[in-house]
């Protein structure tokens, strides 16, 4: 004879609620590691981000160095100035020309303002009276910076100060070390740039998270000149 079909048993009200109980910590867990995951990559992103913008901001500084270009008879045959707070130079436009023609020149200015490495730019100057000008712009955005002058100006890495050096006579020296007031502030740079480049360029300079020192050495020095 045939046997009566068994009844299934099916679960009890108990263990529903013990694995809806276990799921629910399941899917906490899952949650928790996908929040630390993306916090963590965000983090990295942050720390990606700062140390790309002080590789750009080291590079350009570096490269206006590379591109300074004195001009006889303009600026005191100079083209370094320094007041303590603010460094313009005049140096070789970047900017690509056509059909052979020169690009001219670009006057430029780094400060420390509001905790950050600030960079000024002229536009591409091509005679005498518009460098004189932009350099005197460069030293008044170096001062009060007006909106019209902010233009042309890029934020650059974080920095709370800074401390220029220059290399000379085989000693690094404070450009402006023994000056006492303003006046003599305005005859020291100007003796500074009537002394032309140095041999080298150094600057000491203070972040939130630690201090850096980074040398410029003059393509034209020769230390066993005498």
């Amino acid at each position: 004879m045939p046997r009566p079909p068994t009844a299934t048993r099916g679960f009890t009200l108990v263990e529903v609620l013990v694995a809806l109980a276990l799921m629910a910590l399941l899917s906490l867990m899952s949650w928790r590691g996908l929040e630390s995951m993306l916090r963590t990559r965000e983090v990295t992103r942050s720390r990606s981000d700062a140390v790309s913008l002080v590789q750009v901001s080291v590079s350009q500084w570096q490269a206006d160095l590379n591109a300074v270009q004195a001009m006889p008879g303009l600026l005191r045959d100079a083209a370094l100035g320094w007041n303590g707070k603010t460094l313009q130079m005049l140096r070789r436009s970047g900017s690509v020309s056509h059909g052979g023609e020169d690009a001219g020149l670009w006057v430029v200015a780094w400060t420390v303002r509001d905790g950050h490495w600030w960079r000024w730019q002229s536009p591409d100057l091509r005679d005498r009276a518009a460098v004189l000008q932009a350099w005197q712009e460069a030293s008044q955005w170096g001062q009060n910076p007006s909106s019209e002058s902010r233009r042309f100006e890029a934020q650059l890495m974080p920095m709370t100060s800074w401390q220029l050096f220059y290399y000379r006579d085989n000693a690094w020296v404070n450009p402006l070390s023994s000056v006492g007031n303003a006046a003599d502030a305005k005859t020291a740079n100007q003796q500074l740039q009537e002394a032309g480049l140095p041999d080298a360029v150094r600057i000491q300079f203070n972040m939130d998270s630690g201090s850096m020192t980074l040398d410029w050495v003059n393509p034209g020095y020769n230390p066993s000149r005498s």
